[in-house]
């Protein structure tokens, strides 16, 4: 069953325009990840969402302990202003 990976990320508003540069730089690269299947990114002012869908937690895990995973955390996770959040849930329906 294809699990759902819900991220929420929080800016400081200085550093809303150095994360979507980041990301677009990068979400090519995610979304033909081995076993990702969607990936979105959607947006509130500074609060910003991924929504991605992954074959299954093993999937994802490699993406989590991957190279570009790892690279892409480190240039982002200076740039919050509130710890993230994340969620990986499954459809019941």
């Amino acid at each position: 069953m294809p699990l759902i990976r819900i991220v929420k990320m929080t800016f400081r508003e200085e550093e809303v325009d150095t994360f979507r540069q980041i990301f677009d730089e990068r979400k090519e690269k995610i979304a033909s990840f081995p076993g990702c299947s969607k990936l979105e990114l959607l947006n509130d002012r500074n609060i910003f969402f991924t929504y991605s869908i992954w074959d299954n937690e093993e999937s994802l895990e490699k993406y989590r302990t991957s190279e570009l995973f790892q690279a892409t955390w480190a240039l982002v996770k200076p740039l919050f202003s509130a710890k993230t959040e994340a969620w990986s849930v499954k459809r019941e329906w």
